[in-house]
């Protein structure tokens, strides 16, 4: 599958213990910023349509706000129920304080 290294923002964009979404061409992307670590994801929840970028940060999980689902946002693993469905997650490189996020090119 074809990707590209899209710049999304600024790493000050995002504070630490946070998330914040973006729309990327019409995919909707949460990035997370955890102890200066960078994560991004799918912005919607597997289990119902809720922003994660609204949830909160639990290490390396993000708890959905609606249902209280969490995700590994290592690998995207549903850890919790009601979610038993995974979500995309995508690899992230910090560039002269820039954040860049390797997306699939369906997405863009």
């Amino acid at each position: 599958m074809e990707t590209k290294l899209i710049r999304v923002c600024s790493v000050s964009d995002v504070s630490p213990g946070s998330g914040k979404a973006f729309l990327i061409g019409s995919y909707k992307l949460a990035v997370y910023n955890v102890q200066g670590e960078f994560y991004a994801s799918a912005d919607t929840c597997s289990h119902a349509e809720e922003s994660l970028a609204e949830g909160w940060l639990e290490g390396t999980n993000i708890e959905c706000p609606r249902h209280g689902a969490q995700f590994c946002l290592k690998t995207g693993e549903a850890k919790t129920l009601p979610a038993t469905d995974p979500i995309e997650v995508f690899e992230t490189e910090v560039r002269d304080g820039d954040l860049y996020v390797k997306l699939p090119a369906k997405y863009l």
